[in-house]
């Protein structure tokens, strides 16, 4: 059980909010080795049923939200709207995790990274920071907050990687969960990235040919912007490169609400800016690099491959199975060809071993990152038996043109959880319960709370 303090307590715009740091251990290998995190949550309660000197005045059970990434905190709840309405007007108490690694989590960045010496003892270190420490960690903390409450079991709600979770949490602590929703997160039950890839990169294709046949003037504007990025070297306002490669990973918006939209507005900036200066100029290269989270975020980089081992190595694996489809991604490639108008690809969510070249707060982590690609000694995170017998009641939402989670590998995943109800749409894209929580909640609650027939 986590020891926890409450630390700030506010009110804004229809809804009180209690801020706390639990601490836990860094390694539940090692829980008594001394070495401890200290995690970050907000209590989001309605104002009405609110003391500010005692918050277990609320009695609504808790939903916990876990976050997509992985490394990306939650955002501060400012008002009762959005997913925050939804969730109380349905009775619960909201749990925001910031996810250890992440915002108020003992934050993971190119400076706290500093005093762990060598790339091995970084590797190590960042190999704690996956779905089964998350897990652990809300586990010591249900503990903590319900430790005297009547009703032991809470709920969550996770979207994308924070689905992940969710099933992690399934697989690890079933009797701990009534409710689970997932959004957009329906995890590949794979035991490295391999399969995972091999599906995603057809699907950023997809995504691709609905950019350029939406833009079809695009695919000169890219060229030519390529083109120059491949003989000259275009420095971002922190220092990182805008290299040919960076440009491309401006795909990772294609699986977004408008995200074709927000690409095509920096092409056509950064294509304007070569034909009337000859170069790109800083408020262009400021907003490109404003795009990218991996300087702001390393976590995201750093085990974006390992979320999905399971006793195996990644070994780069967007990187190897990239070079399958050179003729679509490779820029020495398609510039190589006779015909000038075809069109280069976009990457999505994909990492490679250039961005520890090509990001500036990336830099130093090179050789750590090496570490990890190669280290095979990954724990379980999916328990099968588990989940084929779990009694929690669970519904998720996968959707038709989703690039970041495949939607053949989620069908199969949700075949794994028993009672799990899937509804697959192509209403939304990945960011549905963004763009509509409304709708987005109404129907997984409804799975959750009606008979299917």
């Amino acid at each position: 059980m986590a020891a926890f303090d409450m630390t700030d307590s506010y009110h804004v715009q229809g809804i009180r909010v209690f801020e706390y740091l639990f601490v836990v251990p860094l390694d539940y290998n090692e829980p008594k080795n001394g070495q401890i995190i200290k995690i970050f949550a907000r209590r989001v309660v309605p104002i009405e049923e609110a003391d500010e000197t005692d918050p277990d005045k609320c009695k609504r059970p808790y939903i916990v939200y876990l976050q997509g990434g992985p490394g990306f905190e939650c955002e501060a709840p400012l008002s009762k709207s959005g997913r925050t309405k939804e969730l109380i007007d349905r009775g619960y108490q909201v749990l925001y995790l910031d996810q250890r690694g992440t915002g108020y989590s003992n934050q993971i960045s190119f400076g706290t990274l500093q005093s762990k010496g060598t790339d091995e003892e970084k590797a190590r270190y960042l190999s704690l920071f996956r779905a089964d420490s998350i897990v652990h960690d809300c586990e010591e903390i249900r503990q903590a907050l319900l430790n005297n409450a009547t009703e032991k079991k809470w709920s969550l709600l996770g979207q994308s990687f924070g689905g992940f979770c969710a099933v992690t949490y399934l697989s690890l602590y079933p009797e701990s969960l009534k409710d689970v929703l997932i959004t957009g997160g329906v995890p590949p039950l794979a035991n490295n990235p391999d399969p995972v890839y091999e599906a995603l990169y057809k699907r950023v294709i997809r995504r691709n040919e609905a950019y350029y046949e939406k833009f079809p003037k695009d695919i000169q504007k890219v060229r030519k912007i390529l083109s120059y990025l491949a003989t000259h070297e275009v420095m971002l306002p922190n220092g990182g490169i805008l290299s040919v490669e960076r440009f491309q990973q401006l795909g990772l918006d294609f699986g977004r609400h408008q995200g074709l939209d927000s690409v095509h507005q920096l092409v056509s900036k950064a294509s304007f800016d070569l034909d009337i200066f000859g170069e790109i100029t800083y408020n262009t290269r400021s907003r490109i690099e404003s795009a990218q989270g991996f300087d702001t975020n390393i976590l995201y980089a750093c085990i974006h491959e390992a979320i999905y081992c399971q006793g195996e190595a990644s070994n780069w694996s967007a990187e190897r199975l990239r070079s399958q489809h050179s003729h679509l991604f490779n820029w020495d490639v398609v510039s190589a060809q006779s015909d000038p108008n075809v069109p280069i690809f976009f990457t999505g969510e994909m990492i490679f071993k250039s961005m520890f070249d090509d990001y500036a707060e990336l830099r130093d982590l090179k050789g750590a990152a090496d570490i990890l690609a190669a280290k095979t000694d990954w724990p379980k995170l999916y328990d099968i038996a588990t989940l084929n017998k779990t009694s929690a009641r669970v519904s998720a939402v996968s959707y038709y043109n989703d690039i970041y989670v495949d939607l053949d590998l989620s069908v199969e995943a949700a075949s794994q959880i028993n009672g799990c109800r899937q509804w697959v749409t192509s209403e939304f894209l990945h960011n549905g319960l963004t763009v509509n929580p409304s709708r987005v909640l109404g129907e997984l609650f409804r799975l959750l709370e009606n008979d299917v027939e």
